[in-house]
């Protein structure tokens, strides 16, 4: 029986590519296979000593002018300035120099610079995220630690990673630039690429590049199997690189372009060295975590913090129709969305830092974290933008929003686009890798292996009908949901290698375990933190309610098998007016929420401190004060700007133009006038 059922399921599977096995085998699983278990262990905070002052940020800070850093001539000081401050250096262990921060500390230090302008946040990020640093840390020979590590550490270097082309945007290694390695007439060994890099950040002022490559070896110099992906260091001005030209994403401000040229190197600067050639996919792979799971998830949590901190100040000091802002209901249900959507994003990151502080590596969650904050954190400047009105669309000193909106599309589209991380990744590779038995049966069955087979497929099936039965308790609790989640996962696995193409049915399906694992991060922030009983029901509540209408689609979608999944469909609760009031005032009122929002953000010197000082003038001088109507009056301005230039009205001479006109006369001949 089991033979024909091995059988059965080989053809089902989908087939799997030496670039998706590896990223299946890569990191690890936490929190997201409970999820698929049915089953959550909240986990216990992770304690670090903190390690980067904050007097280093506040100097960068007091000397930080808001212009443009790039592309702006002379501006690119700040990417040094950083440099020389040990900013690039927080996954450098010390003994190179470095200061290597908890993932926590790290996320707070990239949230509170990117809090003051996103593009120091991304000149922050890059070198603490994937590139030299790390790939050298995990996989550099003892000679390469020692020569850049303590260079990239002080500043020497400004390192950049070049891995996206023309024809591999998203899909990492698609079309990848192609390299070979010979042999030359005196015996060295070199590779010669030709590369053609793009979206490259700090690529225009790097001096050390990490590219990414498809290594061939047609002479057979390399030991077998040491073709495919690699990933070496070249030095700006050397072995033939160019770094001519640059892009200028959306105009927010910080260095991206290009990475071209004819190649030549010595194997030798393979990271890891000729052992690692062809190794370069894994290495990525067991990289992610620090830029999908830390650094765009800060950028999120930054905008997201300061639009939430601006626009609760901004709702009580504007008056329109002769009343403060914050008693219309219009600008109520756009503010609790906002805080809905910014406690999701600042939850989530405290528990993930948690994960990935406690020595794991999960993949999945990185890749959750990637696509639900940067997309909650576009909603939330969308609503504040609709709150700040003509203040929000005219760039000047009280406009606290633009820069963050101008960057937003950006953290959606960069380390995968979310319609891929969402349509693909999220579910579709975290469905085998994150199921407690999807995985072994899988790995059996590519090993055609029928005694593991038999044993995975029994513990698959037992797991299955264990959840299903718990599935008929009626309870409207976060606990029963995720056992129903877990449940219908089993079903949706049935429809094997056709989830690749099913990726609607797989994007809702990400769209729940997404949530699912949001709210399991409001509840392990509130178990841990104690802000608002109020705030965490109503947001847990919410992301319950928008995985059911979800889950009712996803079921409503099923074949056949939805007939034994009806139970699963509940009501979904329309929107309760009352209750939206009453979390608005308690928003309004329980300063620990705004306390925490205040958190790992710039407020001094700048708009968000004239908004705080103006609340507090006026309950403690009254509304008539000089000291708020100053303050009130640099809040809602607009930004205007001084005419430096002449304009005159140029004069237009009437002219006669020939206008061809047809119509009819009364004998029906065409006339042109």
């Amino acid at each position: 029986m089991y033979r024909k059922l091995f059988q059965y399921v080989k053809q089902k599977i989908p087939r799997i590519s030496e670039t998706e096995m590896i990223a299946l085998r890569s990191g690890d699983t936490n929190l997201d296979r409970q999820i698929l278990q049915g089953k959550i262990n909240l986990p216990t905070p992770v304690t670090a000593a903190k390690k980067f002052s904050d007097g280093h940020l506040k100097t960068l800070f007091e000397k930080f002018d808001y212009e443009q850093i790039y592309p702006n001539t002379n501006n690119d000081k700040w990417v040094w300035k950083m440099a020389n401050m040990k900013m690039f250096s927080f996954l450098i262990h010390e003994k190179y120099g470095g200061i290597k921060l908890s993932v926590g500390e790290l996320s707070d230090v990239l949230t509170k610079v990117a809090s003051v302008d996103p593009a120091l946040g991304v000149i922050a990020m890059v070198p603490n995220s994937l590139g030299p640093g790390e790939l050298l840390t995990m996989y550099g020979t003892e000679e390469q630690k020692d020569h850049y590590l303590p260079k990239l550490a002080n500043g020497t270097y400004i390192p950049c990673f070049g891995l996206t082309g023309p024809n591999n945007g998203s899909d990492a290694t698609g079309n990848i630039d192609e390299g070979t390695i010979v042999e030359k007439e005196d015996g060295t060994r070199v590779i010669r690429v030709n590369i053609n890099k793009r979206y490259i950040t700090l690529g225009p002022v790097a001096n050390l590049v990490g590219v990414a490559f498809r290594l061939s070896d047609p002479q057979g110099i390399l030991k077998e199997g040491r073709e495919g992906v690699t990933v070496a260091l070249v030095e700006k001005g050397t072995c033939g690189l160019e770094q001519a030209t640059y892009h200028n994403p959306m105009n927010a401000g910080f260095p991206n372009g290009t990475l071209k040229g004819s190649l030549e190197f010595p194997v030798d600067n393979i990271i890891g060295g000729e052992e690692n050639a062809g190794n370069g996919w894994k290495m990525l792979m067991e990289c992610l975590s620090a830029g999908r799971g830390v650094s765009l998830p800060a950028t999120a949590n930054a905008s997201s913090k300061v639009a939430s901190f601006g626009i609760y100040h901004y709702i009580k000091v504007r008056d329109q129709f002769r009343m403060n802002l914050e008693n219309m209901e219009a600008i109520q249900e756009k503010f609790n969305n906002i805080i809905y959507h910014t406690w999701a994003i600042q939850s989530s990151i405290a528990l993930t830092n948690n994960v990935l502080d406690s020595g794991h590596s999960p993949a999945v969650i990185s890749a959750i974290m990637k696509q639900q904050c940067t997309e909650r954190g576009r909603i939330v400047l969308n609503e504040a933008l609709d709150i700040h009105g003509g203040a929000g669309i005219c760039i000047g000193h009280s406009n606290f929003l633009e820069k963050f909106y101008r960057s937003a599309p950006i953290g959606i589209t960069v380390e995968g686009s979310n319609t891929l991380t969402r349509s693909l990744i999220i579910f579709g590779q975290g469905l085998n890798k994150s199921h407690p038995h999807i995985f072994p049966v899988l790995d059996s069955v590519l090993n055609n292996d029928i005694s593991a087979f038999k044993k995975n497929f029994q513990a698959i099936i037992k797991h299955s009908t264990q959840l299903y039965f718990k599935t008929f308790h009626l309870q409207n609790t976060l606990e029963q949901q995720i056992i129903n989640f877990a449940s219908l996962t089993n079903f949706v696995a049935l429809k094997g290698g056709s989830l690749k193409r099913e990726q609607m049915l797989s994007g809702d399906m990400a769209d729940v375990f997404g949530n699912l694992y949001m709210a399991i991060s409001v509840q392990y922030f509130d178990k841990h933190n104690h802000r608002s009983s109020i705030l965490t029901n109503y947001v847990i509540q919410r992301l319950m309610n928008e995985n059911q209408q979800t889950i009712n689609r996803i079921i409503n979608n099923l074949g056949p098998e939805k007939y034994l999944l009806y139970h699963l469909k509940r009501p979904v609760k329309d929107k309760n007016y009352d209750m939206e009031r009453k979390v608005f005032q308690e928003i309004m009122k329980n300063r620990d929420i705004m306390s925490e929002i205040k958190k790992n953000i710039h407020v001094e010197n700048n708009i968000l401190a004239d908004m705080e000082n103006a609340l507090y003038a006026k309950q403690m001088n009254g509304e008539d004060s000089i000291e708020y109507i100053n303050l009130k009056n640099k809040i809602i301005n607009v930004g205007e700007t001084k005419i430096d230039f002449k304009y005159t009205p140029s004069k237009v001479e009437d002219e006669k133009t020939e206008v061809e006109d047809e119509h009819d006369d009364t004998s029906g001949n065409k006339k042109v006038l």
